[in-house]
């Protein structure tokens, strides 16, 4: 098929759903008002409560903003696909799809990564924190995080759109590492540049995470009570969202890469995880388990008189 007569791609996800699909509009509407929901309550204490104002949560409130910006990268697209007789998507608004998405979700990694080096120095070097982790410090990681990865994923997005084009069935419910399988031949270009991707923003901020947080498990190992709870207070609830960040991760880079037969069943699950669970997770983990954030959602709900005082 050549690549001019391939305008409109069509999404192969929804042919098994049809009859179902109204259930299904209204089940990931409710989740989108949720995730939306859920995310900017955490932002607005971090916002207006001053002792939130900390490089901590500053990082804790660029990941909350994360979630909200590539829920809605995908959500409504995926609202209108299921509320339309048929799926399409022209090429170029789906690489936009593609760059947003990946640009937004690697970043992930290096906001882990700047928490992870957050926390190494307010335990392991609790008197320079304040000289070393300036609001200076804090915006350039900001910036760093969010403008390499859009540099990195340009360059693949600008080539894919280059690319030649025999297929125009998307095996997936979005834009994401599936516009591969569309190309008639994979460039050099992309395969070097993926595998870049993947090293630079993804394994040397998870191994340079794991490292960190070992350090510190070491040093709190070695010292009083109170740090051994303070790291395991402010340290876990990171780790946890690193692992579930990882386990898409994996799969998404064995999808592009490897292209395995996957059932279909498999493919919508894994990639409902970062749509669906993975921004869910986030500030019900931030929420419940961090111990400041925790103590004013408190304190809102209760005003609200939502739900009773949740013991902290």
């Amino acid at each position: 098929m050549d690549e001019s007569n391939v305008t409109y791609l069509t999404l192969d996800w929804y042919t098994e759903i049809n009859k179902y699909r109204y259930i299904f509009f209204f089940i990931m509407f409710s989740l989108y008002i949720l995730i939306i929901c859920t995310n900017s309550i955490i932002l607005y204490l971090i916002w207006i409560h001053k002792n939130l104002h900390e490089p901590m949560y500053i990082f804790i409130a660029a990941l909350l903003l994360n979630s909200v910006l590539y829920s809605t990268t995908v959500y409504p697209k995926l609202l209108i696909d299921f509320s339309s007789e048929k799926q399409v998507t022209t090429y170029s608004a789906c690489l936009f799809q593609f760059f947003i998405f990946y640009t937004l979700v690697l970043s992930e990694f290096l906001l882990l990564a700047a928490m992870a080096y957050d926390r190494y120095v307010a335990i392991c070097k609790p008197l320079e924190y304040q000289t070393i982790m300036r609001k200076t410090t804090v915006g350039i990681f900001l910036v760093v995080a969010w403008l390499v990865p859009a540099c990195h994923v340009a360059v693949q997005a600008i080539a894919s759109a280059e690319a030649k084009l025999c297929d125009s069935n998307i095996k997936g419910i979005f834009c994401n590492n599936a516009v591969y399988t569309l190309q008639c031949e994979r460039s050099r270009l992309i395969t070097i540049f993926g595998v870049v991707i993947v090293l630079d923003l993804a394994m040397l901020p998870m191994l340079f995470i794991v490292f960190t947080y070992t350090r510190i498990f070491i040093v709190s190992h070695r010292s009083c009570k109170e740090i051994r709870k303070k790291a395991a207070e402010t340290c876990l609830p990171h780790l946890l969202v690193l692992l579930s960040l990882s386990v898409f991760f994996v799969y998404d880079v064995s999808i592009a890469r490897a292209n395995p037969d996957f059932p279909k069943t498999t493919r919508i699950i894994m990639t409902l995880q970062i749509m669906l669970y993975q921004p869910l997770l986030n500030p019900f983990i931030y929420g419940l388990k961090m111990k400041e954030i925790s103590k004013h959602l408190n304190k809102l709900l209760s005003q609200a008189n939502i739900i009773p005082c949740i013991k902290t």
